[in-house]
């Protein structure tokens, strides 16, 4: 009985921890919920949706803004006083969300159904992989290997990181990978990828 007693008030101060860092990881994402929405699902299509994002990535994206690495005027300022501590909080915050995905609009299923054959198979013949090789199967990414979560995100943010990643603009990938990819990728099958993974879930 006592051994019981003692399992249940451990448990009680785990969750206790768990809600008063979510609370502290709230509080501190407050100011981002401007633009990426108060449950990290953005209204405007040019900012990411983060709720449901692999904690990791978004520490890492955090920290390129703040180091200079990854260039964004909007975003150079709001990261500028966060200690690594609070960008985990606030990661973990968002982490913790529900993603909303988007079904896709009749006009969209042609364009969805080619970016899906790139995202699942890649094409041997331009030397591009599958996509989900990194990012999952159902776009869930990788959060050992520091790869973000695809599924649900923002059509217009998605083509803009891809079209970044084309031209060099965005440098933030290990060895570049993605910039190397993207190389490869026309302007359709960008557009393409984007759709597909909007309503991937």
């Amino acid at each position: 009985m006592h051994k019981r007693n003692a399992f249940l008030a451990v448990a009680a101060l785990c969750v206790a921890f768990v809600a008063a860092a979510q609370a502290d990881g709230k509080a501190k994402a407050m100011v981002c919920t401007a633009c990426h929405g108060p449950d990290g699902n953005s209204s405007n299509p040019i900012w990411p949706n983060l709720a449901a994002q692999n904690p990791s990535y978004i520490v890492a994206q955090l920290k390129a803004f703040k180091a200079g690495t990854r260039q964004n005027p909007s975003m150079a300022p709001m990261v500028a006083p966060l200690t690594e501590g609070d960008m985990e909080e606030i990661a973990n915050f968002f982490a913790a969300q529900t993603l909303k995905v988007k079904p896709l609009a009749a006009d969209q299923a042609a364009a969805a159904a080619a970016g899906a054959k790139i995202y699942r198979g890649g094409d041997a013949e331009r030397a591009i992989p599958a996509c989900m090789a990194c990012h999952g199967p159902d776009g869930g990414g990788n959060p050992g290997s520091g790869y973000p979560a695809l599924r649900g995100q923002q059509f217009d943010y998605t083509v803009a990181q891809l079209t970044n990643y084309h031209s060099g603009a965005r440098q933030t990938d290990p060895q570049s990978m993605m910039r190397t990819v993207a190389k490869r990728l026309t302007e359709d099958d960008i557009k393409n990828l984007a759709r597909y993974v909007s309503a991937l879930h």
